[in-house]
């Protein structure tokens, strides 16, 4: 079978007042294991889509290369499954020119990447600098938007975009649909409302959402704390973003996620507990968003 008969299928569309959440599972969250022990844990946490990481935190992009196209593109229709995010910010966002054609040709909606610039700047100086970072896009904008894949930065503590009003300029000088956020409340500061208020403001420029609060993962730690990433254990209210996702419709993905210590491990053992947990997060994000008008 052709590799694009493979990867193609007919959009779900929703009855008005039926809104969800799509879901897409983080292949490093089974830490490096195979992707055939993976995919079939997809449907196993109410999600269509599968999010592919490579070394350091997991190796399934590694794995992707080694199998084929082919033979990746066969595992997924095999267990319903679609390729939804390819997250390569090993490759930075000047780098993903072959990425974007293999995510066009696997049918991949995301590349999520992180951002280049000075770091830890404030006020008009970083006001600057995220403009001129927005401007150095566009050419790889151009590439994004000839392949139908979209590239959503993700704000990092440790990077141009850290902040709240660095993803406000952000926001604002993305003058395409095909670059935006991939929104990551564990670098912000955990206050459930600021970040829910935010959601609503930056609206239709986020792209790619992470359910993880901030949490313990640059040590060792007991295995409880560390899992305070996870939604509904830690002290990070989701309550007001999951109703601003909710009121704005938003149509792109939601990532239930954490880092474990050291990266490129499991965060649990076996895979059943790993879904496990993710289903528990889940149930934590669904019953919020049942209970929002």
């Amino acid at each position: 079978m052709r590799l694009a008969a493979l990867v193609a299928a007919p959009a779900r569309a929703l009855a008005a007042g039926d809104y969800r959440f799509r879901y897409i599972l983080a292949s490093p969250m089974y830490g490096k294991a195979p992707l055939a022990e993976i995919v079939p844990e997809v449907p196993k946490i109410g999600a269509g889509h599968l999010d592919i990481w490579p070394a350091a935190h997991g190796n399934q992009r590694e794995q992707l290369t080694e199998m084929g196209e082919e033979k990746f593109a066969a595992l997924l229709v095999q267990h319903g499954v679609k390729l939804g995010c390819i997250t390569r910010y090993d490759l930075g966002p000047f780098g993903l020119k072959e990425e974007l054609a293999l995510a066009r040709r696997l049918g991949a909606e995301v590349i999520v990447t992180g951002a280049k610039g000075p770091k830890n700047l404030a006020g008009e100086d970083l006001k600057r600098a995220v403009r001129e970072f927005a401007g150095e896009m566009m050419v790889h904008v151009e590439e994004a938007e000839r392949r139908g894949v979209t590239i959503a930065i993700e704000n990092h503590s440790g990077s141009l975009l850290h902040s709240a009003d660095s993803m406000r300029y952000f926001a604002e000088a993305s003058v395409s649909p095909r670059l935006g956020l991939a929104f990551a409340p564990h670098h912000l500061p955990q206050d459930g409302a600021m970040q829910g208020a935010l959601v609503a403001e930056l609206g239709p420029a986020i792209k790619f959402f992470y359910a993880q609060g901030a949490g313990w993962a640059t040590g060792p730690q007991p295995k409880g704390k560390e899992l305070m990433q996870m939604p509904g254990r830690g002290p990070l209210d989701f309550g007001p973003s999951v109703a601003a996702l909710k009121k704005m419709a938003y149509g792109g993905f939601v990532e239930i996620f954490m880092h474990p210590f050291p990266r490129g491990i499991p965060i649990l053992e076996p895979a059943s507990a790993v879904t496990a947990e993710i289903n528990r997060s889940r149930e934590y994000l669904e019953k919020m968003l049942a209970g929002v008008p």
